[in-house]
Parts: C-alpha cells; sequence; structure tokens
C-alpha cells in the first residue's frame, strides 16, 4: 500500500488592512482572513497610523510592523494562532510606550 502526499502550499498575503477590531489579510488564493485585534496586544494598543504602517515579509508569508515591533506569520493565521508574546514582554513593551514622549 503506498501513501499519497500532498504537498500544501501556503498562501501568501498581498494586502492588509487594520480597524480597531479586526486584523484583515487579503491572500493570493482570493481569501480574506480575518481576526480580532485583540489576539495581538501589541496591534490592539497601536495608533491607527501605526497599524497602517506594515510592510510584507518573507515574500508575502509574513506581516511586520515597524514602529510597534510586531510580526504575524500568514500560517499562524490560517492556523488561528493569536500571540505567543508573554504577559512580562507585553508589559515592558507597554510601559516603554507609555513613557516615551512620542506616544
Amino acid at each position: 500500500m503506498s501513501a499519497l502526499a500532498i504537498e500544501i502550499q501556503v498562501p501568501y498575503a498581498e494586502n492588509v488592512t487594520v480597524t480597531q477590531e479586526a486584523l484583515n489579510v487579503d491572500l493570493s488564493d482570493g481569501r480574506t482572513i480575518s481576526v480580532p485585534v485583540a489576539w495581538f496586544p501589541r496591534l490592539l494598543y497601536s495608533t491607527q497610523k501605526e497599524r497602517n504602517n506594515w510592510r510584507l515579509i518573507g515574500r508575502g508569508h509574513g506581516i511586520h510592523w515597524e514602529e510597534i515591533d510586531e510580526d504575524i506569520s500568514v500560517e499562524g493565521l490560517l492556523a488561528g494562532k493569536p500571540s505567543g508574546e508573554s504577559q512580562a514582554s507585553f508589559k515592558k513593551w507597554l510601559d516603554s510606550r507609555s513613557s516615551s514622549p512620542s506616544v
């Protein structure tokens, strides 16, 4: 008996929009995936200007927000994985923002 190997290709991101409620990612296969912004606390606590300042990385397999130091993979979104950042790390990041004069 032989097994049939199926190669699964993860689609890549083509466009990203972030609202106060959702992270929406348009994928190369025609789908749009939408997840709650609350899954990613750095996005939740960022300004709309910061949310809009994203770029695709890894040929669209990830999304990066420079100003808030956040990276999200398309594969993680498709798997339903929220942020894996520890509470301690997030608190340190949040505290650094409140002490910054530019925020």
